[in-house]
């Protein structure tokens, strides 16, 4: 009887150091994203560099897939959307688009680089910040980024989604009525719909005046605690959302698809995440019948 729990003891203490070194196994250096790529564009249209971080779908370079295009999806905020969506994007049943990272432009404060990038029209009350040029980072998007991907990935370009949080949520709008045919789709969380006095409701309106039709999947989702009341925002995020919404619903668009969320417990830096998750689940699963 003892020699036998003698041999047990031995046998658990020999296979401690193995069983160790399976779980414990040190692996020095950064964390690595599988199936990403990031590439460096030095913009003839702005006379910057921005990195581009790409993601690729599981199964993208297997030779069954060869002949399969997939759905883009651009997010604006790279350093940090990108991060998020390819953590959204994980998951089989979410894992279906080529997802772009724009950085900010290379040697820039991010804040900096964005406020000036992102923003439709001067606004001299910014001060600290350069404001008012989205036109033409719009065309370095149109131009450069969109035909490099283009021509290194089987994209779908009938499948093309914009996805932006706050400063590139009223971004998107703004796309979304001066190019509406550049993405087939829009994932717009916590828009900044407030810049300059609104004006995007006055771009809106004169949109609706020229056209009928507005052929767009468009997601908007702001967080529920994004009020003046909450004490958290200077602005009314809540109900630019709720009159956004209400004008592109009144016009009846033809070919609109309009789905929206006032996300309950989300605040400005957590509506991203989750409306990224909502938007890309309708779109995949609703939209476009992707299973």
């Amino acid at each position: 009887m003892y020699k036998l729990k003698y041999i047990v003891v031995v046998l658990f203490l020999c296979s401690v150091p193995a069983l160790a070194e399976e779980l414990v196994v040190p692996k020095p250096g950064a964390f690595e994203l599988d199936n990403s790529e990031v590439f460096t564009i030095h913009s003839k249209i702005l006379g910057r560099k921005y990195d581009l971080y790409i993601k690729t779908p599981a199964g993208y370079y297997d030779d069954s897939q060869s002949d399969q295009t997939y759905p883009t999806l651009y997010l604006n905020d790279g350093p940090y959307t990108f991060k998020v969506a390819a953590g959204v994007t994980h998951l089989k049943s979410m894992n279906k688009a080529i997802v772009i990272g724009i950085s900010f432009a290379q040697g820039e404060l991010g804040q900096f680089s964005r406020v000036r990038d992102l923003t439709p029209v001067v606004d001299k009350s910014w001060r600290r910040y350069k404001t008012g040029g989205a036109p033409e980072y719009l065309r370095f998007i149109e131009g450069e980024v969109i035909p490099f991907v283009e021509k290194n990935y089987r994209t779908n370009p009938i499948k093309r989604i914009l996805a932006g949080q706050s400063l590139g949520g009223s971004f998107g709008a703004w796309v979304l009525l001066n190019k509406p045919d550049l993405f087939s789709s829009y994932i717009l969380t916590s828009p900044s719909l407030w810049y300059k006095n609104e004006m995007i409701f006055d771009v809106e309106e004169a949109y609706s005046k020229r056209n009928k039709s507005l052929s767009a999947n468009i997601y908007l989702a702001t967080g529920a605690l994004e009020t003046q009341e909450n004490g958290r925002m200077n602005h009314d995020m809540v109900g630019g959302h709720k009159a956004f919404v209400g004008r592109l619903r009144s016009r009846n668009y033809q070919g609109m698809s309009l789905n929206d969320e006032v996300v309950s417990g989300a605040d400005h830096y957590s509506t991203f995440p989750i409306g990224l998750a909502k938007g890309l689940r309708w779109l995949y699963q609703d939209q476009w019948k992707m299973h």
